[in-house]
């Protein structure tokens, strides 16, 4: 299973956004306190739109709490990292993959990326952009991961309309 974990997470609309696409591809959200908003906040649920209450989501006191409940994989997003995301294997769909990003004023501390330092990447870009959006970032990655998997199971074409629908325009 894939999972993506916002660490001490402050703008909501990010996290509305990261919502939106964990629903969209079957990720699981793990948020780590303290959060710089409520879950009730209005500007979440405008940027996650009518697919909030869909999101599966935990929530944690601390980081110390997460670990103690969740084994698997860990991969840190980070502009500190020097390996591209593309650059490590995220083919195995057995494997709890967990990828974390930081907070968006400070990002993940050292303290937690330093034994995980193998583990750190960045998503490549010019030195005009310190760092991309967090949910910018999430997307990326969590794609990433699911073409590494041959998108379990999502949808290739739109339930709504017929395969046919532009050539019939």
């Amino acid at each position: 299973m894939l999972n993506i974990v916002l660490f001490e997470p402050e703008i909501p609309g990010n996290t509305g956004n990261i919502m939106r696409t964990c629903v969209a591809t079957n990720t699981c959200l793990h948020l780590i306190k303290p959060l710089g908003f409520s879950l009730d906040d209005k500007y979440i649920k405008r940027s996650g739109v009518n697919y909030i209450e869909k999101c599966e989501f935990k929530v944690y006191e601390n980081i110390e709490d997460f670990f103690s409940k969740n084994k698997g994989e860990y991969f840190f997003l980070t502009r500190y990292g020097h390996k591209p995301h593309t650059s490590f294997d995220y083919s195995n769909k057995e494997e709890n993959i967990y990828f974390f990003l930081g907070k968006e004023s400070t990002g993940i501390p050292r303290s937690i990326l330093k034994p995980f330092i193998d583990r750190c990447m960045r998503i490549p870009m010019t030195s005009n952009v310190r760092a991309l959006n967090v949910s910018n970032a999430a997307a990326i990655i969590i794609y990433e991961a699911l073409r590494q998997q041959n998108y379990n199971d999502l949808l290739l074409d739109e339930p709504h309309k017929s395969k046919t629908f532009i050539e019939e325009a």
